[in-house]
């Protein structure tokens, strides 16, 4: 009797280690604090809210102050002038900065306009729904503006041609479902002349 009973506390205590192991918490709404469980390797890369203002925006070399810092002024990226809307947009799955197989040609697309107009330049906006908290769709948004840019190094375009910002879930329709919100989450290509 007295195997069995520590037979059957060994068998309880490793249903209750493995069930608090495998609880995901889904992302939480927009505004909230803290990183979600299903973040996964990007958590080492998020700053806490405490350390965080209200106006703070993701570039390439971490976090930096939104406003006259990123360069856009009266349709004006750094002094080039923006062009929208000539190349479509790049859309990613929800939480994920891969482009799938089917909107490669998006890029292939900037890439040959690229090639085609040597003085040009190419901004990618990085854009995310309002799922989230908006440290963590800075940071997703930098992460899809990173690989837009990696998927267009390896067409041969020059990386000091593009430059990358993440706007995060500013420009997101707040309140939407997953479905609903897909086009929120993309790319923009903006051209730069």
């Amino acid at each position: 009797m007295h195997k069995n009973a520590r037979l059957l506390l060994v068998f309880f205590s490793i249903v209750l280690i493995f069930s608090g192991c495998t609880r995901k918490q889904g992302p939480s709404p927009a505004g909230g604090g803290g990183v979600t469980a299903s973040q996964s390797d990007w958590d080492r890369d998020i700053i806490p809210d405490s350390q965080l203002g209200d106006d703070w925006g993701l570039g390439a070399d971490g976090l930096e102050l939104r406003g006259d810092s990123d360069g856009i002024r009266d349709g004006m990226f750094n002094g080039r002038e923006m062009v929208k809307g000539v190349l479509p947009s790049v859309y990613f799955g929800f939480d994920s900065s891969s482009i799938s197989a089917s909107e490669r040609s998006k890029l292939q697309q900037a890439a040959d306009h690229l090639q085609a107009n040597p003085s040009d330049g190419l901004l990618i906006e990085g854009h995310c729904d309002w799922h989230g908290t908006a440290e963590y769709n800075l940071a997703l948004g930098d992460r899809r503006a990173q690989s837009a840019a990696d998927y267009l190094g390896t067409l041969g375009i020059s990386s000091s041609r593009i430059h990358k910002l993440s706007k995060g879930d500013l420009e997101a329709t707040p309140g939407l479902s997953k479905s609903q919100a897909a086009e929120d989450r993309r790319a923009d290509l903006i051209i730069l002349k």
